[in-house]
């Protein structure tokens, strides 16, 4: 359970930064206010329609007294809430926009009335991921190649209980058991909040919880891996894989080991994922070639989605970030992410 949930992706190269809304969450459905919620909740207008009033000055300094008055209450709680919103969608510019979007409503809210804030604003972001995902859904299914969650290079050292293996597992649930699993497992939330959150009687909560817990159990172990250890393999697996050393390579993996390539059609990636370890030196020995011309060059070493692994310009100046799931066997996994539109939040690293 994640106890030190506070504390994740703000630290990240998206930090601070409060995007501009895009319009790309859904009013209504699951993301609207039920009727118990609507004594504490005005409908907003649509995200990007606050359009600015001519009003005399008193007015606007009220506007902005009232303005800051919900910032100051919203603001140490919007950390958490960016991490609950990243969990449940895989995607930093995506959560930033379900947050944002909540502190609209938070405005808007009668905050004089609301006994619990937190509560309330997680209410208010899980159903307006659930609403996101309903057309998430429908867009990963023409996704070109494989998905990967946006990756969040981390920045501290406390651990993190959902790693890349597990986000790519809760995409296999539906979105009721994914929320159901991460408000419960990972951010500890009693069920009686979490059946209110998501529309459903606690014990349809509990049973969502534990169908989800069913099917992500294999991806849910961690790496007995220490961390220095863990990068070590990373350094030893980039030096590797660029100098075209099929040997040093061969001992770093896994006999089943597989890899992922996320380019979205955007940049050249694998459209299938690799598996076995022949195929994988065969790859690599094919893109030495490559490197011998052009060298990878290493941005930084990092945890990236609770794994090591490393973030690198490569040749074309394609920014990439590689995490390595590792096993007692070696290497088992290796998640690579190409797709410039999932690094953008990346940016300040290079």
């Amino acid at each position: 359970m994640d106890r030190r949930a506070d504390s994740g992706i703000e630290r990240t190269g998206a930090a601070g930064r409060v995007r501009c809304a895009r319009g790309r969450v859904h009013r209504g459905g699951a993301g609207a206010a039920d009727a118990d919620d609507q004594r504490d909740q005005r409908v907003e207008p649509h995200r990007g329609g606050l359009r600015p009033v001519l009003r005399r000055a008193p007015r606007a300094h009220a506007a902005g007294r009232v303005s800051d008055d919900a910032a100051t209450s919203f603001d140490p709680l919007r950390p958490r809430l960016t991490r609950i919103a990243y969990r449940m969608l895989g995607s930093v510019a995506d959560a930033e926009d379900v947050v944002q979007d909540a502190f609209l409503r938070w405005m808007a809210a009668d905050r004089a009335a609301i006994r619990e804030p937190e509560a309330f604003l997680r209410r208010v972001v899980t159903r307006l991921c659930l609403d996101q995902l309903k057309s998430a859904r429908a867009r990963r299914e023409t996704y070109v190649g494989p998905w990967l969650p946006e990756p969040v290079v981390e920045e501290t050292e406390e651990a993190d209980d959902v790693t890349l293996p597990l986000m790519l597992a809760l995409e296999r649930l539906t979105p009721l058991e994914r929320a159901a699993f991460l408000l419960h497992d990972v951010f500890g939330l009693p069920f009686e909040e979490i059946a209110e959150t998501i529309g459903r009687d606690t014990a349809a909560a509990r049973q969502l919880a534990s169908r989800a817990r069913t099917h992500v159990r294999g991806a849910r172990t961690r790496s007995t891996v220490p961390k220095e250890k863990g990068q070590e393999i990373a350094a030893a697996f980039f030096a590797a894989s660029r100098s075209g050393d099929m040997g040093a390579l061969r001992s770093l993996l896994a006999a089943d080991v597989s890899l992922y390539s996320d380019g979205g059609g955007k940049v050249h990636a694998g459209l299938k994922p690799i598996h076995g370890v022949d195929d994988m030196l065969k790859l690599h020995s094919s893109l030495a070639r490559f490197f011998a011309k052009e060298m990878s060059q290493v941005v930084r070493f990092a945890t990236i989605n609770g794994l090591p692994g490393f973030v690198t310009i490569e040749p074309g100046g394609v920014l990439q970030t590689t995490a390595l799931a590792i096993g007692a066997n070696g290497i088992e996994a290796i998640y690579i992410m190409r797709n410039p539109d999932k690094l953008e939040h990346l940016g300040a690293l290079h």
